[in-house]
């Protein structure tokens, strides 16, 4: 495994380690829709009732992998982990946004600075908590950026939590390109909790 330093030439892959229990989600077409099914049939083994939730959870699903694809998504994961009856709601799209949809920034602390001045104008229902400079053990250094969002019971099976978002801005070695980690959850009594898992997520990726 080489670390970020060690490339003087583009990597062919990126790699990350994902717990057990968070199902890959499809983002092409073709996949899609059968990779939706698969998840709602195991999300929803054994409840017998609950057609209509079932029904939501997939449009929902189907929205999630439309937008992601949509931003330069390669892998969306979505959490099917739970702590006795308590689903642990969480998930993580991985992308690589085109040239036209990023800043002309390709130095880690600059585009912490850039952030940080967009944050303190963001509204209020999207505030940046934190926005720093860290070093990944592989992938070199990167930036996180954790926020809150405004609940949206409308996409979230009627949640009226808010969720806590932790982005992690990568960039690609020997490139001017970046690799995003964004990982989600919508379980706020637990938010901390979920965000160290997240960041043990972001500190096994390597570049192959």
């Amino acid at each position: 495994m080489k670390n970020a330093s060690e490339f003087t030439s583009p990597p062919s892959d990126y790699n990350v380690i994902v717990p057990d229990g968070w199902f890959a989600l499809p983002l092409n077409p073709e996949d899609r829709d059968r990779g939706i099914v698969a998840l709602a049939d195991q999300q929803f083994r054994g409840v017998d009732n609950a057609p209509h939730i079932k029904k939501q959870f997939m449009r929902e699903m189907q929205r999630k992998a439309k937008d992601a694809y949509g931003v330069g998504g390669t892998e969306l994961y979505i959490s099917t982990l739970s702590v006795g009856q308590l689903p642990l709601a969480s998930s993580l799209l991985i992308s690589i946004p085109g040239p036209d949809e990023w800043p002309d920034i390709s130095d880690a602390h600059e585009l912490a600075e850039h952030l940080a001045s967009k944050s303190s104008a963001a509204a209020e229902d999207s505030q940046a908590e934190e926005v720093g400079v860290v070093t990944l053990a592989a992938a070199g250094k990167a930036v996180r950026q954790r926020r809150k969002e405004a609940p949206d019971p409308t996409s979230q099976l009627g949640s009226t939590l808010p969720n806590t978002l932790v982005t992690y801005y990568v960039p690609i070695p020997a490139t001017k390109s970046w690799l995003l980690l964004n990982f989600s959850t919508p379980m706020d009594p637990l938010a901390d909790q979920m965000v160290e898992l997240f960041d043990v997520v972001a500190g096994t990726l390597h570049w192959d």
